[in-house]
């Protein structure tokens, strides 16, 4: 771990400095149908730590974005509860930022006006803030378009842009939901390793969801498997790898026995202790 990293996560957490996990203990989501009761979510339990980057990672409908939408209070658990020290999360948690697959941006909006709106809602948008969000759009490489529209952009660029909107006031915790999902691979890693440093450097705590074993791995320090519906964790794999994370630390033996790891518990729907094989970069079957 980075030790920049180390010394940012101190800042992840209440106004008093205190670092504050949040924490999802037994929880549980069941959805009504007209053939009975669906159970998304059983007995899960998941802690992030200040400044950690967790992946969850697993196959369609195993309820992945379900735990994601409970755990940043924006659905309700069947059972269970989620807690951001020793409060109870029981609304969304306003000190987040979320993104989801889609950018959201609105069309009639600039770019870093798109990334000022929480401020502007609010009419916060002071001279700090609007530098805060320049300086975001710089560090992805959209300072020259900060006077674009949305539709002006490519999909990879109106990502860029969500993500300053998700980080320009710090949040100390992240959800992101398959943000890159719709995006090409190149594009795609690129924005992997923009992610990276982004919350590193701010010490964001992230839980970030994913069907991409590649992708999970290369962001995470830590990813979380899970299994078929019922969503259940069936294990995990600590990503030991130093930061900053170059895109060629894909093709290094400890990566690609990181990932194949993964792919192997995803297959098997248990953890193994198994020298690490082959793997990297593919996807999760849908199941």
């Amino acid at each position: 771990m980075a030790p920049a990293r180390a010394d940012l996560r101190r800042r992840a957490g209440g106004e008093d400095g205190t670092a504050r996990p949040l924490r999802a203990a037994g929880l549980a989501k069941e959805f009504p149908s007209r053939d009975g009761t669906i159970v998304a979510l059983d007995g899960v339990d998941l802690t992030i730590a200040p400044g950690e980057f967790v992946s969850v990672l697993g196959p369609s409908g195993c309820g992945k974005s379900t735990m994601l939408t409970i755990m940043a209070g924006l659905d309700a658990p069947t059972g269970g509860e989620v807690t951001i020290g020793d409060r109870p999360v029981t609304g969304p948690l306003l000190e987040a930022g979320v993104m989801f697959q889609r950018d959201l941006l609105l069309d009639w909006r600039t770019c870093e006006d798109n990334v000022l709106l929480q401020f502007q809602m609010r009419g916060l948008a002071t001279a700090p803030h609007r530098e805060h969000a320049r300086e975001l759009l710089e560090m992805v490489g959209m300072s020259r378009f900060a006077r674009r529209f949305p539709r002006e952009l490519s999909g990879g660029m109106r990502q860029r842009v969500a993500l300053c909107r998700a980080l320009v006031h710090r949040p100390p915790l992240l959800f992101m939901d398959e943000p890159f999902g719709a995006l090409d691979a190149l594009t795609r890693e690129n924005l992997n390793t923009e992610l990276g440093g982004l919350a590193a450097r701010a010490g964001t705590s992230v839980l970030f969801v994913t069907h991409g074993i590649d992708e999970a791995a290369f962001l995470a320090d830590r990813v979380v498997v899970m299994s078929p519906r019922p969503g259940r964790i069936v294990g995990e794999v600590r990503i030991d790898l130093p930061r900053p994370r170059p895109a060629e630390v894909r093709e290094t033996p400890e990566f690609v026995a990181c990932t194949g790891r993964l792919r192997r518990m995803l297959t098997h729907g248990r953890p193994e202790a198994e020298p690490a094989g082959a793997g990297a970069g593919e996807a999760v079957p849908d199941a």
